[in-house]
């Protein structure tokens, strides 16, 4: 049985999304694994913003820069507020990491 492959166009390069079953037959179902890679793509570019926004305000924490750090923690939180809200994070995980960003930033 040949895996059923999509092309999907990320950032310029191509990724293969492939259905562990084989090929799928209904329209449907190929129309859920068009949907699914492209949903993959767009949350994978979302997060990969936020963990860059996240490592820039670690790095002005670390030079114990506070105005940077203090200008870049909005942004980052919101960020964070904004992959909760489409379902990417989970609550639990956003509240962690922003309070522990929040308070290092307190620190300087």
């Amino acid at each position: 049985m040949d895996a059923f492959a999509i092309k999907v166009l990320f950032k310029s390069n191509f990724h293969l999304v492939k259905q562990e079953n084989g090929v799928a037959h209904h329209k449907s179902a190929k129309k859920r694994i068009r949907q699914t890679a492209k949903r993959t793509a767009a949350n994978k570019s979302k997060k990969s913003e936020m963990r860059t926004a996240v490592k820039g305000l670690r790095g002005a924490i670390a030079n114990k820069n506070k105005e940077e750090a203090s200008k870049l923690l909005p942004h980052v939180q919101s960020l964070f507020r904004k992959l909760t809200k489409s379902g990417i994070l989970k609550l639990g995980h956003t509240s962690e990491k922003t309070s522990r960003l929040a308070k290092q930033v307190a620190r300087l």
